[in-house]
């Protein structure tokens, strides 16, 4: 029976590529990498494979050394407010951070880019897990996790009170009477909690999609609540089908408290995906890849993705079971994560662990033929581990063409994705509510 029911799918854009050493694989582009003319081709192969989204992380403070290319990248909300005059249906996902920026300046810039592009904008909410942030913005010390999390909430809370200070129908725009707006439709700011005071209005009426898409990552205790209470899409990380359904179920059944449905969040885990006509050929490019990673590449890899401390160890050393120098307010989901994938296949030293997770960065990994990786895909959408996926390609342009050109007629061919866009929005392709002023406005008052 043919599906009826489809996945989303953004394109997680780490250019040159998400592997480790995808900046030395021989037919990444990575001089192109950082111009604008490669990776508007790139957003328009996204667009033109029907992708919902394109996904840009974003941290600060990383460290900048001669072999690893982590550390440079544009700032995103540049990046997609130029993207999005390129291209006409792709939604475009920023990451920016609650603990160094304020309100008004993400209110102002993802309310103006969501104009600017007719309803495509996202904001992927994050609260800074890098804690050298911190002296980058003059700051002693780092926020604990806890203390990230209530400063999120109120912060989301006061951008989207910002977002809605003046509806869309507050314009009259009268040349004959000369009333400009109906004062009536307005909503001052009076915001005065623990973090933020802010009176007065955003200088934009609602957006297109009445405010832009509200994007989160965070798999911890309070990470779930906060996507529960505030996120329209969660993009999370799982390595088998149980965990992946857990997660799911545990995150949707949060939701009924909030006054929202199941169907206004959707749970899309990252997937890291090599794909080739052959599973042979896709090994031999998984292998490849791997090789190129230098040890202290390793090392500091697994120090970033864990948020511990691997650079005391040597790579043939057995990996530790125990999270090295964490810091206790961390959680630290994805170190558990992937201390569970090494047990689970007897993974013993750091040198395996690095090379096994050098791409997916504890998200699941899939390997092999066209129908290899959609048959696992499909698994977790139809058994209710995910609503899509947020697809990561080992490298660029080839790694993401591959999937373009092998994965995406396949999803196709089963009915498992669209062959055209539904909307001209973010929210009317990936099926959410667009929220009203009375609706939010009622919402964070209560």
């Amino acid at each position: 029976m043919r599906n009826t029911k489809q996945m989303k799918l953004g394109a997680f854009f780490f250019l040159p590529g998400h592997h480790l050493a995808s900046w030395r694989y021989p037919s990444a582009k990575t001089n192109e990498a950082f111009t604008f003319d490669f990776i508007k081709e790139q957003a328009q192969l996204a667009e033109k494979a029907k992708f919902d989204m394109v996904f840009f992380a974003d941290v600060f403070g990383e460290e900048i050394v001669e072999n690893d290319r982590s550390g440079l990248k544009f700032d995103p909300i540049v990046l997609i407010s130029a993207l999005q005059a390129v291209t006409k249906n792709i939604g475009f996902v920023s990451t920016a951070t609650t603990t160094y920026n304020e309100p008004f300046h993400l209110a102002r810039k993802f309310g103006s880019i969501d104009h600017l592009s007719g309803g495509r904008a996202a904001w992927n909410i994050v609260t800074s897990s890098n804690g050298k942030e911190a002296s980058l913005f003059g700051k002693d010390h780092h926020l604990e996790h806890a203390r990230r999390y209530e400063r999120a909430e109120e912060f989301v809370e006061v951008t989207k009170k910002l977002w809605h200070s003046v509806e869309k129908e507050a314009l009259v725009l009268d040349k004959e009477s000369g009333q400009f707006l109906n004062k009536a439709k307005t909503h001052r700011v009076e915001h005065h909690g623990e973090w933020f005071d802010v009176e007065g209005y955003l200088d934009q009426t609602e957006t297109p999609q009445g405010h832009p898409v509200l994007v989160q990552a965070g798999s911890s205790e309070a990470g779930k609540e906060f996507a529960a209470k505030t996120a329209e899409v969660i993009f999370t990380a799982w390595q088998i089908l149980e965990a992946g359904q857990q997660f799911y179920a545990d995150v949707k059944g949060r939701l009924a408290k909030y006054g929202r449905h199941a169907d206004d969040l959707k749970v899309m885990p990252g997937v890291f995906i090599t794909v080739a006509k052959t599973e042979e050929e896709a090994r031999a490019k998984q292998q490849q890849l791997s090789s190129y990673i230098l040890p202290e590449v390793g090392l500091k890899y697994l120090s970033g993705v864990t948020d511990s401390d691997f650079s005391q160890y040597d790579i043939d050393d057995a990996f530790p079971l125990d999270a090295p120098n964490a810091d206790p307010s961390n959680p630290q989901t994805r170190y558990h994560v992937i201390r569970d994938l090494a047990v689970r296949e007897n993974l013993v030293t750091i040198r395996e662990v690095y090379e096994r997770v050098a791409g997916a960065r504890g998200h699941r990994e899939i390997v092999g033929t066209p129908t290899q990786i959609v048959d696992q895909l499909e698994e977790w959408f139809v058994n209710g581990a995910a609503d899509g996926f947020n697809i990561m390609p080992p490298h660029f342009p080839e790694g993401f063409t591959d999937i373009i050109d092998l994965v995406i007629p396949e999803l196709q061919r089963r009915g498992l994705f669209r062959t055209e866009y539904e909307s001209t929005t973010l929210r009317g392709n990936l099926g959410l509510k667009t929220p009203t002023a009375a609706d939010v406005l009622g919402a964070v008052t209560q």
